[in-house]
């Protein structure tokens, strides 16, 4: 914009016709804009939003005290359709899911923790605060144009009312034809959001009852008698889906390594069953899926996990420690307060300070996946299992979380240390930044964490499974930009113990032999697998 153009006095031919190409613009821009990421093309601006050239008219119309309140309400209006669709993107490239206001409200402080522990706290302050000035600074043009436009005079103002007026009437017409380069989208995508808010509403109050009814186990005493004196390990690995396993851009990698894991196993006397198991969330959340297979109710929202949070539904962990174990968390991505780890009942947590990392953080992995598996061994199972309660764990392992990189190797286990010897490679490889400047990057970075997951999980069972039950599962899916959008939402569950009896029922289940879930066998809900373990670990009386 020149000088010569800002010197000039409102109401001036000049600013009334940059006012109606403002907003227009930015109308069209907010209106028009898809509300998933693989819909953003040149082509879904090619329409015209009714709404713009309405909006247009009922200001120019409107004078005084009404005219000021119009103004201000379309700016709420545009910019609120403007967030809510920045917002659907995000969501829908995170967790393909629309944004839902009532209950993503926490996912603010998720996306800072995420962002700042792969690119740093000034690098996460400077994109914030640029995305706010952006948006502050369209919203202030987008309030100012529609002054520039109202202060138009005599011909001027009728120039712009034509301006608006003709597009409304064409539009009109073809809009009652079907013609499909116009649209009125605005009230219905606002009142689609306003349903989903009150279904989410509802939704909640259908998960009370469900607390309320507090059907199945109560109390632990008496279960689990067919596992009886053998540690059970419980390990979510992180983004470990389906599509590890079956996309045949990953599955050359991870079917090879879970063949070589079944032989190591088999040299170690132990046996494995596999399933699919629907997970309640996509991309993130892990604890979504953690609330629902240990409470055994569906937990796919934050509103659900919090209420459940609050319940007396009790956790597979409490069965546990009901039946004579002691149970044990390990979670070495938590590095603040966990006040929602009171429901699931542990007797030990041992979060990321507790094990003793004493090596650089992977960017926002705060140590590998061996070194949260060693600190296990030493802190927990030291003692032999005659000298101590049997032990429930249960282990999140995030090597395999994003960025994925750098991604970390297998060493030895006597020098695993303090962590320190992994020093190197946390401090190796490319920068978040340029990993996920290519796609395909991201998918190769991907798949080798998971490799190096399961390399690592392959070694441990192998050399420390010996009376142990490990039940090793995928806590979701990754993002579409790993798996596509139209991937399904399970993830592989493997079930490996020295007791071949034990493996068998899960067998005649119908758990599929081995590490490898095959294509048609059968999925659970997540929700329902607490009781099938509860079922197959408790001697059929």
């Amino acid at each position: 914009m020149s000088r010569k153009i800002l010197d000039r006095k409102p109401g001036s031919r000049q600013f009334s016709l940059l006012g109606m190409l403002l907003f227009s613009a930015v109308g069209w821009f907010a209106i028009a804009l898809p509300d998933h990421p693989d819909a953003i093309v040149i082509d879904a601006f090619a329409r015209l939003p009714l709404e713009v050239p309405l909006l247009g008219l009922a200001l120019l119309f409107a004078r005084g005290r009404p005219a000021r309140f119009l103004a201000g309400l379309v700016t709420v209006l545009v910019f609120a359709i403007l967030l809510l669709k920045l917002a659907d993107i995000g969501t829908q490239a995170a967790f393909q899911r629309p944004f839902n206001p009532y209950l993503d409200a926490r996912m603010l402080a998720d996306g800072w923790n995420l962002l700042s522990g792969s690119i740093g706290i000034a690098a996460t302050l400077a994109a914030i605060l640029a995305i706010v000035a952006a948006l502050l600074g369209f919203g202030f043009l987008f309030r100012r144009a529609i002054g520039w436009m109202a202060m138009a005079e005599g011909r001027m103002r009728s120039g712009l009312l034509v301006a608006f007026a003709a597009p409304l009437l064409i539009g009109a017409f073809g809009f009652a034809a079907g013609q499909p380069g116009v649209e009125a989208r605005m009230s219905r995508y606002l009142l689609e959001r306003l349903a989903l808010v009150a279904s989410s509403v509802g939704d909640l109050r259908a998960f009370e009852a469900d607390l309320a009814r507090a059907d199945g186990q109560i109390s632990g005493a008496g279960l689990f008698s067919a596992i009886t004196g053998q540690d059970v390990v419980l390990i979510f690995v992180e983004s470990y889906g389906r599509s590890a396993i079956e996309d045949p851009r990953y599955a050359s990698v991870t079917t090879s390594r879970l063949q070589a894991i079944e032989t190591q196993l088999a040299s170690a006397g132990l046996s494995s069953a596999s399933a699919w198991v629907g997970s309640p969330t996509v991309g993130g959340l892990s604890w979504l899926a953690h609330g629902t297979l240990l409470s055994g109710l569906w937990v796919d929202s934050q509103a659900r996990y919090d209420r459940l949070m609050r319940s007396e539904k009790p956790s597979l962990n409490r069965l546990f420690v009901d039946a004579g174990w002691k149970s044990v968390a390990v979670m070495p991505a938590i590095t603040m307060a966990w006040p929602e780890a009171a429901y699931f009942g542990y007797d030990r947590i041992l979060a990321a300070a507790d094990l003793g990392y004493r090596g650089q953080p992977f960017n926002w992995v705060t140590m590998p996946d061996q070194y949260t598996l060693s600190a296990f061994e030493r802190l927990v199972r030291a003692l032999p299992a005659k000298e101590r309660k049997p032990v429930m764990a249960e282990i999140a392992l995030i090597s395999s979380h994003a960025p994925w990189t750098p991604v970390a190797s297998l060493v030895d286990w006597q020098s695993v240390g303090d962590g320190s010897v992994f020093d190197a490679q946390a401090t190796s490889g490319d920068a978040p930044s340029v990993v996920w400047a290519d796609p395909e990057r991201v998918r190769a970075h991907y798949i080798q964490t998971i490799d190096y997951s399961l390399e690592t999980l392959g070694s441990y069972m192998t050399r420390f499974g010996k009376d142990t039950v490990f039940v090793i599962l995928g806590d979701h899916q990754p993002a579409a930009i790993v798996t596509g959008a139209d991937a399904p939402r399970s993830v592989p569950l493997h079930v490996v113990s020295a007791d071949a009896a034990l493996i068998d029922r899960f067998r005649r289940t119908g758990f599929a032999a081995g590490m490898i879930p095959k294509a048609d066998t059968r999925e659970w809900p997540m929700d329902q697998m607490r009781g099938v373990l509860i079922d197959l670990f408790t001697k059929v009386r």
